[in-house]
């Protein structure tokens, strides 16, 4: 799957959001259904929803996971409205 910058961009913002201002248990954040974890060096990191997994890596790689066509557009839907309302968070 191809994303364009913005999408790209507003993963890693996601992934900041859900690891600053979310809940941790056993190493794994989540905030608004949205967990976020990364590998013990920060190179590799995961945003997970639902059956949707999306496995984002060093220099903007990415790769998804998921079972649903559906949960993919429910995803990205909801990290935008995360990030608009980021301050209410």
């Amino acid at each position: 799957m191809s994303l364009d910058r913005i999408k790209k961009q507003n993963m890693l913002k996601v992934f900041n959001l859900v690891t600053t201002k979310g809940t941790r248990t056993d190493g794994v954040y989540e905030l608004s259904g949205i967990r976020a974890s990364q590998d013990f060096d920060g190179y590799t990191c995961w945003l997970a929803y639902k059956d949707l997994t999306v496995t984002i890596m060093f220099h903007g790689r990415h790769d998804f996971d998921y079972k649903e066509k559906d949960t993919l557009d429910i995803f990205f839907n909801r990290i935008s409205d995360l990030l608009a309302d980021q301050d209410k968070v």
